[in-house]
């Protein structure tokens, strides 16, 4: 008998990335894909040594984890890698972490099909 809801989650997962993504860049040192991505965000809470708690936003990037391929084999993000996301004339650059000791990235369905990328932007380029 198939699994109906794994048959649910890659129609999901597919109607998610072509209606709901843009074209980004994934880059790690000389290795870059462009991959459809969508935008999201998650809130990271941390207490400081006096208690204080200090709240972070990370600009997320849900790919489909088999999309990220870099020098010809599919990889897992690491920290340090960059993603380029670009707007009009202007470039946006992420670099992916976490805050915290959190993970720069996790799973975000049951079937590990789609990477939640965790990133903090770093700078901008201007188009030519």
């Amino acid at each position: 008998m198939p699994d109906v809801l794994a048959q649910g989650a890659a129609w999901l997962e597919d109607q998610r990335t072509r209606h709901m993504s843009r074209t980004v860049t994934y880059v790690r040192g000389n290795d870059s894909v462009d991959l459809p991505a969508t935008i999201g965000r998650t809130e990271f809470e941390q207490s400081d040594e006096y208690g204080v708690i200090h709240r972070t936003e990370s600009r997320d990037f849900l790919v489909r984890a088999a999309d990220l391929v870099l020098g010809g084999q599919v990889v897992l993000p690491q920290p340090g890698d960059r993603i380029r996301e670009t707007v009009g004339a202007q470039t946006f650059v992420y670099e992916v972490m976490a805050p915290g000791g959190e993970p720069p990235w996790r799973y975000s369905d049951p079937y590990r099909r789609t990477l939640r990328i965790h990133t903090k932007f770093v700078g901008m380029e201007r188009g030519p």
